[in-house]
C-alpha cells in the first residue's frame, strides 16, 4: 500500500489512478490529520509526500516519520512544486528517499516509485531481533513469536524496537518517553510501565526477556 499526502485533489486522484493502473494499491489524504489517523491503523510500504500542506508542512511530517522507530526506515518520496536545488537538498537531507518536482510525468513517477520499493525491499529480510523465537520486521511492522503473529499497538511496537536496538543496554523511562512519545510529551512516565506490561503479556513466553532494572528503566536480553 502506498499513501499519498497531497492537498491538491486533482493531483491526488491522478497519482492514485496512475499507481493503481500499475498494480500498486494506493490511498490518498488531503491533510496531515487524515494521514496520521491512517498511520495509526496500518503502515504503508511507501509515502508520497507534498511539502506545502494545510495543518503542517511536509518537512515536519517527514521529520516525525524519521523520528519514530516504527517509521524510521519507511520509504518517502517528496512530490512538490519547490524545485530549486536548495529545496531538493533540504528534502533529501531531511531523510527523503527521492525528490520529484512538479510538474512531473506519471510514467516517471511510477518508475521512481518502483525503484525506491526495490531498493528498500532488499533491507526488509533482516529481522531486528536476535532472540530465539522472536522476529521483528521494522519496515512492515510485523512481530512474530515462535512463528505466530503478535498484534502490537504503534507505541508497543516502538518500545520493542528501541529496546532491541539498545542491544542489552538499559534504557531509562525518560529516554523511552523521548524516543517513543516525543520530546513534547507532557504525560507521566508511568505510561512507559503500563505499555511495557501489555507488551510483555502479548509476547507470551518471551515477555520475560524484558527486564526491569529497578530505579533505572528497562533492558531486553536474550533467552539463553
Amino acid at each position: 500500500m502506498i499513501y499519498i499526502l497531497e492537498d491538491d485533489e486533482s493531483i491526488r486522484k491522478l497519482v492514485t489512478y496512475a499507481l493503481e493502473s500499475q498494480a500498486l494499491p494506493s490511498r490518498g489524504f488531503a491533510c496531515p490529520s487524515e494521514f496520521w489517523a491512517a498511520m495509526g491503523e496500518d503502515l504503508p510500504d511507501l509515502v508520497l509526500l507534498d511539502i506545502m500542506l494545510p495543518e503542517e508542512d511536509g518537512l515536519s511530517v517527514l521529520n516525525k516519520l524519521r523520528a519514530a522507530p516504527s517509521t524510521r526506515s519507511l520509504p518517502v518520496i517528496m512530490l512538490t512544486a519547490k524545485s530549486t536545488e536548495y529545496d531538493k537538498v533540504v528534502g533529501l537531507d531531511s531523510g527523503a528517499d527521492d525528490y520529484i518536482a512538479k510538474p512531473f510525468g506519471m510514467m516517471e513517477l511510477v518508475s521512481r516509485v518502483k525503484a525506491v520499493l526495490r531498493r528498500t525491499g532488499e533491507s526488509r529480510q533482516s529481522a531486528l531481533s536476535h532472540i530465539d523465537g522472536l522476529s521483528v520486521d521494522p519496515q512492515r511492522h510485523i512481530v512474530t513469536v515462535d512463528g505466530e503473529p503478535v498484534t502490537l499497538t504503534l507505541k508497543e511496537f516502538a518500545l520493542l524496537c528501541e529496546l532491541l536496538r539498545a542491544d542489552g543496554a538499559v534504557l531509562g523511562r525518560d529516554a523511552l518517553l523521548n524516543r517513543v512519545w516525543g520530546y513534547d510529551y507532557t504525560g507521566e512516565s508511568r505510561t512507559v510501565d503500563v505499555h511495557i506490561g501489555t507488551l510483555r503479556q502479548k509476547l507470551g513466553r518471551l515477555g520475560e526477556c524484558i527486564e526491569t532494572v529497578r530505579g533505572v528503566g528497562y533492558r531486553i536480553h536474550g533467552n539463553e
